[in-house]
């Protein structure tokens, strides 16, 4: 039963730490896109006209 329990646990362990890598990594990429995103806004300011 023990063994059971000690399977279960490392094995949700090693998904929560691979879903934890996958969110981080996504949110680098995220930021990045906003980050070039917001720079050629920027860039492009004198362009728009309201």
């Amino acid at each position: 039963m023990d063994e059971k329990l000690y399977k279960k646990v490392k094995s949700v362990g090693v998904s929560n730490l691979v879903f934890g890598i996958i969110t981080i990594a996504a949110g680098i990429g995220i930021g990045i896109v906003m980050l070039v995103n917001g720079a050629r806004l920027l860039a492009h300011k004198s362009d728009t006209l309201f």
